[in-house]
């Protein structure tokens, strides 16, 4: 029978196939990204209490950070 190493004796290597450089015209470094472009293209990942609906959440959203447009994917209920 085939014995198994554990795993944290392999001998483990990391595989780069190519390296590439992104033209700095498009977009940002993300530790130079302004607020709004992460507002404007942002998720976030909201644990939702038990109580409000989805619907009431996402209009506090948008109220609390001044947002014209907000929804939500899925449900948000508990």
């Amino acid at each position: 029978m085939r014995r198994i190493n554990e795993p944290w004796k392999i001998k483990r290597s990391l595989v780069v196939k190519t390296e590439e450089e992104t033209d700095p015209s498009f977009g940002y470094k993300p530790e130079e990204r302004p607020i709004k472009e992460y507002m404007r293209f942002g998720i976030i990942n909201l644990d939702k209490p038990a109580g409000p609906s989805s619907h009431e959440v996402t209009a506090w959203l948008k109220r609390i950070l001044s947002l014209e447009r907000a929804g939500h994917g899925g449900t948000l209920e508990a």
